[in-house]
């Protein structure tokens, strides 16, 4: 089994989110797949079959299999257009979040997701506990998005991930405005075995929704302030988020599974 490892929102390895691509010919068992993605230990390995003119993806993360990853998409659609389709300007996959249409767009690669309906909800004591400041406001979809006043705030958070995995939600966001961005960033998710996702395409299904009405523009430059760091081009046409960013191959390897 032929595995890639690719840096996703990032123009240079060691950079953006890490995420394993594997391009099978068919499905291997799902307990494989599920102790594949446990090995690499990354946020999100993706497992790709064609499936005539589109291709079937999948994501797990080490403890589970996702609904909806933005940078393993981004991983897959990179690996596909350079090593199996350098012809193509557009893939489509086939996810549990339905049609994924991936398209090369001057020199980046843009992803068509759906946006998140951002719900609000009261800011609670645990919020501010588990993060170590009081959120300015809170909002729910599939994740947690907890808005604070600085941008400093958010660089300089260390929170309580055990407390973090308490609030539900899939990935605990905090976000801010930014001054050199529109908004920044940072993704947490404990319950999936990921302390602190380097740059998270999904959650950007809901900051770009909330950030478009608050600024009154419908595109957006988004940073993600984590450790390794990574930038995504946003915007809203409808229920529909476009992510575009760029990837860095860093291995191509045999798994002798």
């Amino acid at each position: 089994m032929v595995q890639y490892i690719v840096d996703a929102f990032t123009d240079r390895v060691f950079q953006g989110n890490p995420a394993a691509v594997c391009v099978l010919d068919s499905w291997p068992p799902e307990e494989l797949m599920q102790k594949i993605a446990m090995e690499n230990n990354f946020a999100e390995t993706a497992f790709v079959v064609p499936k005539g003119e589109r291709w079937h993806l999948r994501w797990f993360t080490p403890e589970k299999e996702f609904d909806l990853c933005g940078h393993a998409t981004l991983a897959a659609a990179y690996v596909l257009f350079r090593f199996y389709r350098p012809e193509a300007e557009e893939l489509v996959f086939s996810t549990l979040s339905g049609l994924l249409t991936v398209r090369r767009k001057e020199g980046l690669l843009e992803m068509d997701f759906p946006a998140y309906t951002p719900v609000r909800v009261e800011v609670s004591d645990e919020m501010t506990a588990a993060l170590g400041v009081r959120p300015r406001e809170a909002w729910r979809a599939r994740d947690l998005l907890c808005v604070l006043d600085r941008e400093e705030d958010v660089v300089r958070l260390c929170p309580d991930l055990r407390a973090i995995e308490a609030l539900g939600g899939e990935i605990c966001i905090v976000t801010a405005r930014s001054g050199q961005f529109d908004c920044v960033s940072r993704c947490f998710a404990p319950g999936c075995s990921v302390p602190e996702d380097p740059v998270t395409g999904s959650a950007h299904c809901l900051i770009v929704p909330y950030w478009t009405q608050r600024l009154g523009k419908t595109g957006l430059t988004a940073r993600q302030a984590s450790a390794r760091g990574g930038t995504l081009l946003c915007r809203l046409e409808g229920d529909r988020v476009f992510l575009a960013g760029q990837a860095a191959l860093f291995a191509k390897s045999e798994l002798y599974v």
